[in-house]
């Protein structure tokens, strides 16, 4: 089990996604460069400070994964920012994200017209994270 969102988790995360075919397929043509998420901190479980997820995504393929500051997180073209208990929906498919950023609940810096037009890749890529054995800060 990887505890979310850590080093590990991400790791695990970026294996995920490059052995989904789903994502190879979905996300064949994106070259629109990284895609970062911010985990908003909760300090009541240890998230202590917001955490950022850098995916550098090209071409239905991962070619880096790594935890970042929320700072650089934000300079990426695309940075997806969602409360704790919300990446939590996400991981558990509970959430759609693009719906999730359509109803509010999940902030997009970045076009969202580009990230419409990749849903598949965005289902995979939600895919992806629900394949990592995952434990939750608030559940241990």
């Amino acid at each position: 089990m990887y505890r979310f969102p850590s080093p590990e988790w991400v790791e695990k995360y970026k294996e995920a996604i490059n052995s989904n075919p789903n994502y190879k397929v979905g996300g064949a043509n994106w070259d629109k460069g990284v895609v970062a998420l911010v985990c908003k901190a909760k300090p009541e479980i240890g998230l202590n400070e917001d955490v950022g997820i850098w995916l550098d995504l090209h071409k239905g393929v991962c070619r880096e994964a790594k935890v970042v500051t929320a700072e650089e997180a934000k300079k990426a073209p695309f940075c997806i920012t969602g409360e704790y208990e919300r990446w939590k929906q996400v991981i558990r498919k509970e959430l759609n994200p693009i719906t999730g950023m359509l109803q509010g609940k999940l902030k997009l810096k970045g076009d969202l017209p580009t990230i419409v037009r990749f849903v598949d890749a965005s289902k995979a890529l939600v895919e992806s994270a629900g394949m990592v054995p995952t434990v939750f800060p608030d559940e241990e």
